[in-house]
């Protein structure tokens, strides 16, 4: 398996004009980190009704970034392909409706970016989460449980991460059942942890965020591969090449 980390440097990579739909704190951390890798966030989107007064500023951007909620982020998109704004989409919990947004995005010729989980260090976990079910194919013994743990302001669960990790398992393992504990407390960031556990010993993988910062930079450059990406949909599988 051959894993190739898109490097957080921005080499030769033109300044952005960037919508922010979202402004909560993923939305100001995105902000900060695109200011500081020389982007400017040219209009900052925060509901229905800022949505409707400033379409016009949002169609001068050069790509938007969108982290709301799982109720209005399907609109969103629609809005954003619709302007010819390419998108990186961060809200989680539309899945229903993911088959439809990807097929309008690509009749229209758009750009879309969608992930579970825009942290560097979680997706190498879904590399390692992938191979680690592979080698527990055919292990006898072995019972294989996934937990999350995240904020209180969370409203999906589980989280998005956490199905892509139990649906990768399901795939190599279709015997396993890979049940989800969701725990919502205080806020935690995020803690995504599979288990396979036996009478003889416990395999354990984790990925912890200590902040959104990874978050936050994941998307940065999410945008930064979008602008100079063809028409299409894409995942961080793209970007990071594994």
């Amino acid at each position: 398996m051959v894993f190739f980390v898109y490097f957080c440097t921005r080499i030769e990579t033109t300044t952005m004009k960037i919508a922010l739909i979202g402004y909560g704190k993923m939305g100001h951390a995105v902000e900060a980190l695109a200011t500081a890798r020389g982007h400017s966030v040219v209009c900052t989107i925060d509901n229905e009704a800022e949505m409707t007064g400033r379409e016009a500023a949002m169609r001068e951007a050069d790509v938007a970034v969108e982290f709301t909620t799982p109720a209005t982020a399907v609109a969103n998109v629609h809005r954003c392909l619709a302007a010819k704004v390419p998108v990186v989409c961060g809200t989680t919990g539309w899945n229903a409706d993911y088959a439809d947004v990807a097929a309008e995005c690509r009749r229209v010729g758009g750009r879309l970016f969608t992930a579970s989980n825009f942290s560097i260090g979680m997706n190498i976990m879904f590399a390692l989460n992938e191979r680690l079910a592979d080698l527990m194919a055919g292990r006898d013994g072995y019972t294989v449980s996934l937990g999350e743990t995240h904020h209180i302001h969370k409203l999906d669960a589980p989280s998005g991460t956490a199905l892509v990790l139990q649906e990768a398992i399901r795939r190599r393992l279709p015997q396993q059942e890979a049940p989800i504990e969701s725990i919502r407390e205080g806020e935690v960031a995020g803690i995504h942890t599979v288990s396979y556990d036996s009478e003889a010993d416990t395999i354990t993988i984790t990925h912890e965020a200590h902040s959104r910062q990874g978050l936050a930079l994941g998307a940065v450059l999410a945008a930064e591969y979008l602008e100079g990406a063809a028409p299409g949909v894409y995942t961080m599988r793209d970007m990071l090449a594994y």
